[in-house]
C-alpha cells in the first residue's frame, strides 16, 4: 500500500466553503476528499494554470475541490471548494 496523505484546510475552507454547500453536495465533497486524495492526490485531480498555477482540481459533480499537495509533510492542503461556475474566479490564497 502506497503513502497515506494527511487532509488539512487553508484558512476559510472548513468554517466557510463547506458549511455553505447544499448537504448532500457535502457529504459528496467529503467522501471524495477522505477516499480520493488520501492516496493519491495528484493522480485523481487536474493540475491547474494560470493564477492557480501549483494547484490541483478535484471533479466532484458540478462542484470543484482545489488543493495544493505537500509531498515532503504527506498532505494536501485544500485551498477552495466551490460550485465550477464560481470557484475559479476567486484568487488563490
Amino acid at each position: 500500500m502506497g503513502i497515506i496523505y494527511q487532509i488539512g484546510y487553508l484558512e476559510g475552507v472548513d468554517t466557510e466553503d463547506l458549511p455553505s454547500l447544499p448537504k448532500t453536495i457535502r457529504l459528496r465533497v467529503q467522501k471524495a476528499i477522505e477516499k480520493r486524495l488520501t492516496i493519491i492526490p495528484d493522480k485523481v485531480g487536474e493540475a491547474l494554470s494560470h493564477k492557480w498555477v501549483g494547484y490541483f482540481r478535484l471533479r466532484v459533480g458540478d462542484y470543484r475541490v482545489i488543493y495544493l499537495i505537500d509531498n515532503s509533510e504527506h498532505m494536501v492542503k485544500i485551498a477552495a471548494i466551490g460550485h465550477r461556475k464560481e470557484i475559479y474566479k476567486r484568487s488563490p490564497e
